[in-house]
This record gives structure tokens, C-alpha cells and sequence, in this order.
């Protein structure tokens, strides 16, 4: 296991929690693994006001993940590159399948199972669309991995340099190339 490539001042990591390469943790998350384990997935991030608890079992966060700020993720398991919005809420043993997006203020109630591709909304969450989000989600999630590095080297303002755009647009190319 790693650790992150970036955890801001702030950050609150208690028990047995496990980090994959290029995990970036934004201000004032809180990770608490007391009686199971949490893992976050490579290049994933958790954003400012993030909560990761246990459950009844382990919380699992896949790769290419943007876990966005407020999200509370509770004994659940997250696939590989998903984004989690604003303020949502992800219950025990609940499980979000690959590249899906779950909109912000959604609550998915435990035990709930959210197929690929969904886009999901709503108290309780309900699948509201499906489309194939990895090429958007992957982006995200990437533009998390580098602010990351550059908040590590104290460049506070990544996203707005000259050469941004560019690199978006090569993601872009190569996340299209996977499908």
C-alpha cells in the first residue's frame, strides 16, 4: 500500500486504512476504520468534508474516483471510476458499480445495488439514466491526481496554467482510446 500524493493539513486517518497509488486527500476529511478496513483505489480523491466509515464490513473505494465534497460513505463499496457529488450519502453495504454517477444530495439507502453506467438521483437514490461515464469521470478524477501533485510542491493554482487545457484534452484522447 501507499501513501497519499497529497493529504492536506487537517486530515483525520484513525484504524486500518488502506491507500492505492496516486490518492489525493483534500482539507478536513475523516477516514475511521475501528473494526473492518477501508481501501481507496488508485488516482482516486476525497474532497473536502469527506467522511469514510466501516460498516458492518469494510468500505472499498475503487480507482479514478472523485468522492466530492460532504460525501458521507458508510460501510459501502464504490466501483472503479465513479463520481460521488456534492453532499451524497452512500449507506451500509450498498454497492455502486463502475463508472456511475451518483448526483449531489442523493442519499443511496443500504444494501441498495446501482448497475454500471447509472446516474442516480434522489431520496432514496433511483437510477434516473444510464450512459457510459468513464471518459468524464476518469477526467475528474485525473484533474484531482495532478492538483494533487501540485498542491504537494505548494502550486496552488494548477488548473489555471497555460498547458491545462491541453493535458485535459490528451486525457480525453486516451480515456476514449480505452472504450
Amino acid at each position: 500500500m501507499s501513501q497519499p500524493i497529497w493529504q492536506a493539513l487537517g486530515v483525520q486517518i484513525y484504524g486500518d486504512v488502506r491507500f492505492k497509488d496516486g490518492v489525493s486527500i483534500w482539507p478536513n476529511t475523516v477516514l475511521r476504520a475501528e473494526s473492518h478496513h477501508i481501501e481507496i483505489g488508485k488516482n482516486t480523491n476525497l474532497q473536502d468534508f469527506v467522511m469514510v466509515h466501516v460498516g458492518s464490513g469494510p468500505t472499498t473505494i475503487g480507482a479514478y474516483c472523485s468522492i466530492t465534497h460532504h460525501c458521507t460513505i458508510h460501510g459501502a463499496t464504490i466501483g472503479n471510476t465513479c463520481l460521488i457529488g456534492i453532499n451524497a450519502t452512500v449507506m451500509d453495504n450498498a454497492v455502486i458499480a463502475d463508472n456511475c454517477i451518483i448526483a449531489g444530495h442523493t442519499i443511496i439507502t443500504e444494501g441498495t445495488v446501482i448497475p454500471p453506467n447509472s446516474i442516480v438521483a434522489g431520496v432514496p437514490g433511483k437510477v434516473v439514466a444510464t450512459r457510459n461515464n468513464y471518459v468524464s469521470n476518469k477526467i475528474n478524477a485525473m484533474s484531482y491526481y495532478e492538483n494533487g501533485l501540485a498542491y504537494a510542491q505548494g502550486h496552488h493554482r494548477r488548473w489555471s496554467d497555460e498547458d491545462y487545457p491541453e493535458l485535459v484534452a490528451m486525457w480525453k484522447r486516451e480515456f476514449e482510446n480505452d472504450l
